[in-house]
C-alpha cells in the first residue's frame, strides 16, 4: 500500500517513541519535540516537520545537544527572564521559557525572555500561538545556523531569524505572522533538496555571488567544512532597489534580541562545539491598552476590512498571516497528515537504525 497520509495521533506516538527510544530523549522531552513536529506537517511545513529527525539525531551524534540536559532560569526580574538552554533539546527548553513567560505576563501584564544555549525549536508560530491561545499577544524570535548573506557582504554570518508575532482577535485563526527574514526558511531549501533538487532563482547565491538553483549544494552550507562564502539572500535580495537592507536590518534585530540581550552565542559560532541557539520570547496583556474584549473586536474590524477588499484579477481570495495554516490543519486532522515520499524513507532509515517498527497508516 503507497502510503500518503497518516492520522496526527499515530504520528505523533510514533515521533515521540523515536525520540525516546532511538535518541535517549527523556519521556516529556520526546513528546514535547513530537508535538511540535507533527503541528509543522499538519499545518503544511514540511521544512519544520518530522523530517527534522535528521537534523537531530545529528546534533545528539555530535554531542551538540544533549538529551539529559535541563534548561534552567539565570536571571529574573518581576518582567524579565534569562534561560540557560545548557544544550539541551530546543523544545522543552522553548517550553519552560514560554510557560514561565506567560505565567509573568499574566500576573505582572508583560514578560520578556531571553535564551542562550539553546538547540533548534521548530516552528516559531507553535510558541507564539501558545501566548494567543493564553488571550496574550505573543512574539517568538530564534536566531539559527548561519545561513544568510549581511547587504553587500559575501560571508555568511547570519541566520535565517525568523520572527513571529501572534495577535488574538477573538476567534481561530488568530493574526499570525510567522516569517524568515531570508527570503525563505533554509528548511524549504531542504525540502526542494529532498524533492527534486532544484529551487526557485533568488533564494541563494553560490560562493561567488551568482544566483544559484542548486538546492542540493546550498542545503548543505552549515558545515564548517564548506566556504564560508555564498548562501540565502535576506528579503528585498542582494540591493537596496528592492529592499534588501530592510531584509537584512530584520535578520539583525532578531541577532540581536536573542544572542544579544541573552548574552548568548552569534549565529556565526553556532553549531560549533553545542548548538547554542539563542532565543527570545514575550507576551503582553491586552488589558494594558484598555477593554480586551474591545480591543480584540477592533482588531477583528481591521482584520476583515482588509481580507474583504476588493481582489486582484484572477485571485479569489486575500489571506491574512495565519489562515493558511489554521485550514491546511483542520485539514489534516479530518483526512490524515501528508507526507512526501522522501520523508516516508527518512522515517524508515531511522526507525532501522533505531530498531522500530516501520510507521504505517
Amino acid at each position: 500500500m503507497e502510503r500518503t497520509t497518516i492520522s496526527y495521533d499515530k504520528l505523533y506516538g510514533y515521533m515521540a517513541n523515536m525520540l525516546e527510544k532511538g535518541m535517549k530523549y527523556p519521556h516529556a522531552s520526546a513528546e514535547i519535540t513530537a508535538k511540535v513536529l507533527v503541528e509543522a506537517d499538519a499545518r503544511g511545513h514540511a521544512s519544520h516537520g518530522v523530517a527534522r529527525i535528521k537534523m537531530y539525531f545529528d546534533e545528539v551524534n555530535d554531542r551538540q545537544n544533549h538529551p539529559e540536559a535541563l534548561a534552567e532560569i539565570v536571571h529574573e526580574t518581576p518582567i524579565s527572564l534569562v534561560v540557560e538552554g545548557n544544550s539541551a533539546p530546543g523544545f522543552p527548553t522553548s517550553k519552560l521559557a514560554v510557560d514561565k513567560t506567560i505565567e509573568k505576563a499574566e500576573a505582572m501584564g508583560t514578560c520578556m525572555t531571553a535564551v542562550r544555549n539553546s538547540c533548534h525549536f521548530g516552528m516559531a508560530g507553535y510558541w507564539a500561538e501558545q501566548m494567543a491561545d493564553r488571550g496574550l499577544i505573543g512574539w517568538a524570535f530564534t536566531n539559527t545556523l548561519r545561513a544568510g548573506i549581511p547587504l553587500f557582504g559575501r560571508e555568511r554570518l547570519l541566520g535565517t531569524n525568523p520572527i513571529c508575532v501572534a495577535i488574538p482577535v477573538g476567534r481561530k485563526p488568530h493574526f499570525m505572522l510567522d516569517m524568515a527574514t531570508t527570503t525563505v526558511a533554509l528548511g524549504k531549501i531542504e525540502v526542494a533538496a529532498r524533492r527534486s533538487g532544484v529551487m526557485p532563482v533568488g533564494w541563494a547565491v553560490d560562493e561567488n555571488g551568482k544566483d544559484t538553483t542548486d538546492a542540493v549544494e546550498v542545503a548543505e552550507i552549515n558545515r564548517f567544512d564548506r566556504s564560508p562564502y555564498g548562501g540565502q539572500l535576506y528579503l528585498g535580495g542582494a540591493t537596496e532597489t528592492l529592499g534588501g537592507h530592510k531584509g537584512y536590518g530584520l535578520g539583525m534585530l532578531v541577532e540581536l534580541l536573542t544572542a544579544g540581550l541573552s548574552m548568548g552565542t552569534a549565529t556565526y559560532e553556532t553549531y560549533r562545539e553545542t548548538c547554542g541557539i539563542c532565543h527570545y520570547f514575550q507576551a503582553t496583556r491586552m488589558d494594558l491598552f484598555g477593554d480586551p474584549k474591545q480591543i480584540r473586536e477592533h482588531v477583528a474590524g481591521i482584520v476583515d476590512r482588509i481580507k474583504n477588499s476588493p481582489k486582484a484579477e484572477g485571485q479569489e481570495r486575500i489571506y491574512i498571516h495565519g489562515e493558511k495554516e489554521f485550514e491546511r490543519r483542520e485539514k489534516s486532522m479530518k483526512e490524515g497528515i501528508w507526507l512526501d515520499p522522501a520523508t516516508w524513507l527518512r522515517l524508515d532509515d531511522y526507525a532501522d537504525r533505531f530498531g522500530i517498527e516501520h510507521i504505517v497508516p
